[in-house]
């Protein structure tokens, strides 16, 4: 799959891969996917990891928020930067100060369903002005020389799915890929993603469709490539506590076989791997806070988990929640 000059494919595992192996992108998700999240990802066979969500207000560019979530050293190209808001000129002043910044590729936010980013007519909310969404598009599209992606949702509610109506909005104002997250603004993670509307769009328009909505497997992979048709598949959620769903993905795609589980030993090589690169990342204070919500969600589920979170989630040292963590670790595999 192509986005402009850059190529998208999934690490070669077999001499010759079936047609449905496609690559697998990482979402963007605020407070989760930063540059040392986008890393390990990169690294577990994520083709891509987009940018967490960065506004176009000029008054917050330079926030220390808005810094570290443009911090790119060290990362692959492409580099994928996300953008929010709701004004055109300021998403086309937005585009080019992150191309300027070392962006390769721009993502244009139209699918974030959460309240704060809704109330204020962004994200999501803009399906509902399609007019505004067209001049948005078209204005930040002519403003950068890189390629420009959308993400979407379905539509607003149920009553309003108008997803095919954004996309062939997006194909005609020159937009390069367009990923579809299969649920409304209205629904926002509750219930089941559908992947209908998905694949009516990927009939309706020439552009590459990436698909994206509860794919927490690779046979669940595998299901929506093939039901939809769609040209790649994104995971949000599902990546926390296991980033090493891309290499399965990838690995079952290719062959129809599941990669071995990671041992423990593994898990706790790429966890621990991971809070040493946060606090580098952030400093100790925030770096800590940070860590708190990988570990959340990748000890919770693992044997004596609930139990261990109570007590390390009160911790605000970064030696100690490393410490802890690893002995943690080795508990279990000792055990």
């Amino acid at each position: 799959m192509n986005i402009g000059p850059w190529q998208f494919h999934p690490p070669v595992t077999t001499k010759t891969q079936p047609s449905d192996t496609v690559p697998v992108f990482l979402a963007p998700m605020a407070g989760i996917t930063d540059r040392p999240f986008r890393q390990l990802c990169r690294t577990m066979g994520a083709a891509q990891a987009i940018s967490e969500m960065v506004t176009s207000k000029p008054e917050l560019m330079n926030s220390l928020k808005t810094r570290a979530r443009l911090n790119h050293d060290g990362e692959a190209s492409p580099i994928a930067v996300q953008i929010l808001g709701t004004e055109a000129q300021q998403m086309a002043q937005a585009a080019q100060f992150n191309v300027q910044n070392g962006a390769d590729i721009i993502d244009i936010n139209m699918g974030c369903p959460a309240k704060k980013v809704c109330n204020v007519l962004a994200g999501s909310a803009l399906l509902k002005d399609e007019s505004l969404v067209q001049t948005i598009l078209s204005s930040v599209v002519q403003a950068v020389s890189v390629p420009v992606t959308l993400k979407i949702r379905t539509g607003w509610d149920i009553e309003h799915i108008n997803a095919v109506t954004i996309a062939q909005i997006a194909e005609q104002s020159g937009i390069q890929a367009l990923t579809i997250h299969g649920r409304t603004r209205a629904c926002g993670y509750s219930g089941e993603a559908e992947y209908d509307t998905i694949k009516t769009v990927k009939q309706q328009v020439s552009i590459p469709i990436i698909a994206n909505g509860d794919i927490n497997s690779a046979e669940k992979a595998r299901h929506v490539l093939q039901y939809t048709g769609a040209d790649a598949i994104m995971i949000g959620r599902a990546a926390v506590p296991t980033p090493w769903i891309f290499a399965d993905i990838n690995h079952f795609l290719a062959t129809g076989v599941h990669l071995a589980e990671p041992s423990l030993q593994t898990k706790s090589d790429i966890i621990l791997g991971l809070l040493n690169e946060l606090y580098s990342f952030y400093g100790e204070l925030h770096g800590v806070r940070i860590a708190r919500k990988h570990l959340n969600a990748a000890i919770k589920p693992l044997p004596e988990g609930e139990l261990f979170w109570k007590k390390i989630s009160r911790i605000s040292n970064a030696q100690q929640q490393l410490s802890m963590t690893k002995l943690f670790f080795d508990s279990l595999i000792e055990f």
